[in-house]
């Protein structure tokens, strides 16, 4: 309801500028603070104190004057305060919000008929993923979700690098050794084993002699060359090793979890002759330039300093020439383009945009979101046999550390339904693993992250169990009622007609639901943003005031008014479906129990 009063309330400013002949470009909208009742505010009688020749709150008062009341929905009164202006909500307000939130499918904004692609994690496949990495996946898909929740069509892509020297070596490498010269592999999945021919065929090219390395280099560079040449075996070979490491890489990435739409491998633009039409055009640019035996761009006069190589002397392209060719695709397929991008390819990402723009693409519908990388403390988790912390090893460790969360508190909880084993450890794994997810999307991407356990895994801080356990409390209080958590209460014979939100009074009732309101108004947000850290900012508040309803407004007890009763169940349905919501966008699965 939050988004209908905001446009009810532009519409009114709006209309009074209009007859008082002000201009009407800055309404001044605001969110007033905590402590002033209303919903929103308008600070434009500041703007327009010398056009008026009157002070603040004169100009203030007159606006106000100008807007009846009697005709919006969802305002009650308008009010001055000094030079402001304070919309408070009206019954209506309340009254649809509480009905609204009652639909299990609340917060999901109206189809915007736009497609979007969004492209994260992307990382190499040649090895597990790496826990400094984590972020990307756990961003990308809080993304993904963010953008599908707010009304965008998406597709999650990950473009798979298997055209580079790394892919050649590992196929090489894979050919070459046998698994006898291997070392065991540290976890029992396939791209644990193959990784290790990857670093046996690493240590080789540094340790063997010349003659040795300079055959396996020739090697190396036939199977460049035949994937440049659109050559069918040299294709199959390195897709045989690459297309099994992305098997377990995606094994790995399911546990958070971060699933994909499409694989979008950088040969199918090399083979599609994608690639060679981009250099030819590439060549053709003002700055265009040969030298250092490659073909680059020169962009100083664009404001970066280093230039983009795209065509090595042998022929060969680069990743970034095929990335830009995997971009005009994009462009071609969708209305927007978001990728997800570590702060070490801030360069790069300058330069592919500008490139693009050269090439006569208009990148105003391409968004980049640059994250800093995941740091731990020292300790256990701090190294793993010399290689770093593989995202399994985090995730291992996380549901350990929640099952023994979980496991201490047992007989502490006030909810009798007899927790068996397999309860134990679902419950391990939504928190154990909600837990980093709600930890790593929580902080603004830019900004670099050390993961500490007892943040992260604090049931009383505001973390992800503690907003979890806002969930599992909505749904016993509803089972406790005879009512189905899952089920909206439409179909459940409540008659929501029927509900009474004026006997929501208390300010902890009033709190909540103008918390649950503004819902909807945060995924819209949060979206144009690209920032879901806005919707952990906002599960935090919400997690306050509905444990502030908790504790002050019993809902089940005997003395409670029958009707009383039946609006409180309703609100509890809203805080479920509305935290629950939240939560699915970070990623972050809601228990049912805890």
């Amino acid at each position: 309801m939050f988004l209908s009063l905001r446009t009810e309330v532009e519409d009114a400013l709006e209309g009074a500028l209009s007859e008082l002949e002000f201009p009407t470009d800055d309404l001044g909208i605001e969110e007033p603070p905590e402590d002033v009742e209303s919903v929103l505010a308008s600070s434009v009688a500041f703007r327009l104190a010398s056009e008026a020749g009157a002070p603040p709150p004169q100009v203030a008062g007159r606006l106000a004057d100008e807007i009846d009341a009697g005709d919006l929905t969802y305002v009650s009164e308008i009010q001055t305060q000094g030079p402001y202006l304070n919309f408070l909500p009206s019954d209506a307000y309340f009254a649809e919000t509480l009905t609204a939130g009652t639909d299990e499918s609340y917060g999901a904004l109206e189809d915007r008929e736009e497609r979007v692609v969004v492209e994260h994690t992307s990382a190499n496949p040649t090895g597990p993923v790496h826990v400094g990495r984590a972020r990307n996946p756990i961003i990308g898909d809080a993304v993904a979700n963010l953008l599908d929740t707010a009304g965008y069509d998406v597709d999650r892509h990950y473009y798979v690098n298997d055209a580079g020297r790394q892919m050649a070596v590992f196929t090489w490498a894979y050919e070459t050794f046998d698994e006898d010269d291997l070392a065991d592999p540290e976890r029992d999945r396939i791209e644990y084993d193959l990784v290790r021919y990857y670093r046996k065929g690493n240590a080789y090219l540094e340790n063997a002699s010349e003659d040795e390395v300079e055959a396996a280099e020739a090697e190396i560079e036939s199977i460049m060359q035949g994937l440049e040449e659109g050559d069918e075996e040299a294709y199959e070979r390195v897709s045989e090793v690459v297309d099994q490491v992305l098997s377990g890489m995606k094994a790995c990435l399911g546990r958070l979890p971060a699933e994909f739409d499409e694989f979008v491998k950088e040969t199918r633009f090399m083979r599609s002759g994608d690639t060679d039409d981009l250099v030819a055009r590439l060549k053709e640019l003002d700055e265009a330039v040969y030298e250092e035996d490659a073909w680059q761009l020169d962009l100083e006069d664009h404001g970066i300093d280093k230039n983009l190589v795209f065509l090595r002397s042998d022929g060969t392209s680069l990743y970034a020439t095929r990335d830009l060719a995997h971009h005009e695709w994009k462009f071609d397929e969708y209305d927007r383009a978001v990728t997800v991008l570590g702060e070490d390819h801030k360069l790069q990402a300058r330069q592919l945009r500008t490139t693009l723009e050269l090439l006569d693409n208009d990148t105003s519908d391409l968004r980049q979101v640059l994250y800093s990388y995941v740091n731990l403390p020292e300790g256990k988790m701090s190294t793993r046999r010399g290689t770093g912390v593989d995202l399994d090893d985090l995730l291992d460790e996380a549901i350990d550390r929640a099952r023994q969360e979980v496991e201490d508190r047992l007989d502490d909880r006030i909810r009798d339904d007899d927790l068996d084993e397999d309860d134990i450890e679902r419950i391990a794994h939504q928190v154990g693993i909600g837990a980093v997810r709600y930890d790593i999307v929580s902080k603004q991407p830019t900004k670099a992250i050390t993961f500490e356990w007892d943040q992260a895994l604090d049931f009383e801080a505001q973390s992800a169990p503690y907003v979890q356990y806002v969930h599992a409390r909505c749904c016993g209080i509803l089972e406790e009622a005879g009512l189905d958590p899952e089920t909206d209460l439409a179909e459940q014979d409540v008659e929501l007609d029927s509900l009474d939100a004026d006997l929501l009074a208390t300010e902890a009732e009033r709190d909540l639901l103008e918390t649950i309101a503004r819902f909807p108004a945060v995924v819209d947000e949060a979206a144009d943003d690209l920032e879901p850290h806005q919707i952990a900012t906002y599960t935090r508040t919400f997690a306050d005031r509905f444990n502030a309803f908790y504790r002050e407004c019993p809902v089940l007890a005997d003395d409670v008014d029958p009707e009383v009763r039946e609006a409180r169940l309703a609100l509890v349905a809203a805080s479920k479906h509305t935290v629950a919501n939240a939560l699915s966008i970070l990623g972050v699965e809601p228990p049912r129990s805890m």
